[in-house]
């Protein structure tokens, strides 16, 4: 599958799931926003503000992602609305690279590393659509104990194995 039709299935799993979609594009690629927000009491009643960052890249290695990775932080956390983070608030985001040339390295660093920074996490999330693979952090750490099984849904609904 090449990766303009992942990029594009990807939006419609957003748009199908209720996020509020924006394309982007900043001196580098082209980028897909999702950002949708939910409450629960089992979250110690706290609203979790999940944005999906998605671009597609030429190559994927462990700095690219890992630069990525900060730029979709910070990108989530701008636009973030309502309460400060950390009063009952927090931000998930899934930075997605998308590319036909995935560096092992980082494929493996996204299948098993989580971001933490204050009251935002970051999951990041690796799509190689030559070997039809997907590579992200679906456990459940001790930091974001509440949210893991709710990013993990989110994460296999959003990013499923390329046909």
């Amino acid at each position: 599958m090449p990766p303009g039709n992942y990029l594009q299935e990807l939006e419609a799993r957003l748009r199908a799931d209720g996020c509020e979609i924006a394309r982007e594009t900043t001196p580098t690629t082209s980028l897909l926003i999702g950002q949708r927000s939910d409450f629960r009491i089992q979250w110690a009643a706290t609203k979790l503000h999940l944005f999906t960052i998605a671009a597609i890249v030429p190559e994927v290695t462990v700095p690219i992602l890992e630069q990525f990775t900060d730029f979709a932080m910070t990108t989530a956390v701008e636009r973030k609305k309502g309460l400060p983070r950390g009063l009952q608030t927090g931000v998930a985001v899934f930075p997605a690279l998308i590319s036909e040339n995935v560096d092992q390295a980082a494929f493996q660093r996204a299948s098993h590393w989580q971001k933490i920074k204050f009251a935002c996490m970051a999951r990041p999330t690796v799509v190689d659509t030559s070997a039809r693979a997907v590579g992200a952090h679906r456990g459940t750490p001790i930091a974001g104990l509440l949210y893991a099984p709710y990013l993990r849904k989110k994460n296999e609904q959003y990013f499923p194995q390329p046909q």
